[in-house]
């Protein structure tokens, strides 16, 4: 009987190692073909496994059609060519709200957190060093010194605006419609702080490089959003005599468009090309953008990310992208080309040759006093 016992027993286990055999077999070759392990399909658990995971944070919201969407641009182009896994999230305008977002994000599975404006750097920076184990992309910031784990950017906007303030007074001077016999330009900034004010401070170089007897009429709105303000400090220039009108005040800089249409005269974009923003839509509004000084950031998101996964990106450091250095420019489109005639076209294409061989030197006001760069307001001023 008890050897009897003992044949069902063994019976029993040799069956039951067949089972767990065939279960253990099943359960490889599932796994197996979801991981894509295949042939011809190797590569595919590599690219997951390696998957970065990037998000933005926007100071403000989206829509500016400058400055914030180009960012998101960048974004979009590291998820299409780099294969990311990437997040926006808008943080709005209320300063006080920005600090718990930063400090939630660092809590989270994120291999690169993004942010950039001059207003962010202390509270991004702040959060950054008190999260050595994070990674962070700072898109610009007028801070030389950053954290051991934040790679950041700034522009030498001063070039790009010098190319802007050259094509506005080629502009004035022209025999384009509209044009009044006094040279006189405009420029409305957000706010009279240092990062605005090397927009100005290029502009006016600019147009001065042209014609050293041009005016230029300045104003602030005091606002990064209000296109309405934008577009009422707009009109008051226009009105006084200005034929062109550069902004660099991210959404309430819009309003420059509107007013420009409105009195059938020019402007000057920024940060984007931000006359194929309205190309499509409002093709009367898109004519009269002559060209928008360009800050390259949705290209230089992408190239630091790039140098991220590469494991050339160096941390601890600021970079300076200048036009040399393909980090600015200006927009040379259909309407660029149609307004301007070759002879102004090649004043500008001389001028870019002379900043590429560092011929011409343009002042930055962000290493300048405050009173220098009021000495240059009012050396243009009407």
């Amino acid at each position: 009987m008890r050897k009897e016992m003992r044949k069902v027993w063994v019976l029993i286990a040799a069956l039951a190692l067949i089972l767990t055999t065939a279960c253990s077999s099943k359960t490889a070759n599932t796994t197996a073909s979801s991981n894509g392990d295949e042939p011809g399909n190797s590569a595919n658990t590599a690219v997951s496994e390696d998957t970065l995971k990037v998000v933005l944070l926007i100071p403000g919201n989206l829509g500016d059609k400058s400055f914030l969407d180009s960012a998101n641009r960048g974004l979009q182009l590291v998820k299409s060519y780099l294969n990311a896994e990437t997040k926006v999230i808008e943080m709005g305008t209320d300063q006080t709200k920005w600090q718990p977002i930063f400090e939630d994000v660092s809590n989270q599975d994120w291999d690169l957190i993004i942010s950039g404006n001059s207003t962010t750097t202390e509270i991004f920076h702040a959060v950054a060093a008190e999260h050595p184990d994070k990674k962070y992309i700072d898109f610009e910031t007028e801070q030389e010194q950053v954290p051991e784990n934040v790679y950041a950017m700034n522009y030498k906007v001063n070039d790009s605006s010098f190319l802007a303030g050259a094509v506005a007074a080629l502009v004035t001077s022209s025999d384009l419609p509209g044009m009044n016999p006094d040279k006189k330009i405009g420029f409305l900034g957000g706010l009279d702080v240092p990062g605005i004010n090397a927009f100005l401070v290029g502009y006016i170089e600019g147009a001065k490089y042209i014609d050293p007897e041009i005016k230029v009429i300045t104003s602030y709105a005091g606002d990064f959003s209000d296109p309405a303000k934008g577009k009422e400090l707009s009109l008051v220039q226009y009105n006084a005599g200005a034929d062109v009108i550069f902004g660099a005040a991210g959404g309430t800089g819009l309003g420059i468009f509107d007013a420009a249409k409105e009195q059938k005269k020019y402007a000057v974009g920024v940060d984007s090309d931000q006359a194929l923003l309205f190309k499509e839509t409002d093709a009367d509004k898109a004519s009269l953008i002559v060209t928008s000084a360009m800050k390259n950031i949705d290209q230089s998101i992408l190239r630091a990310v790039k140098g991220y996964k590469e494991g050339t990106l160096k941390f601890g450091v600021r970079e300076t992208l200048g036009f040399v250095e393909g980090g600015t420019g200006i927009a040379e489109n259909d309407i660029y080309n149609e307004l301007l005639t070759d002879e102004m076209k090649n004043k500008i294409q001389e001028i870019k040759n002379k900043l590429s061989n560092n011929e011409i030197k343009v002042d930055d006001a962000n290493i300048m006093e405050t009173s220098e760069v009021e000495a240059i307001r009012n050396s243009v001023k009407p």
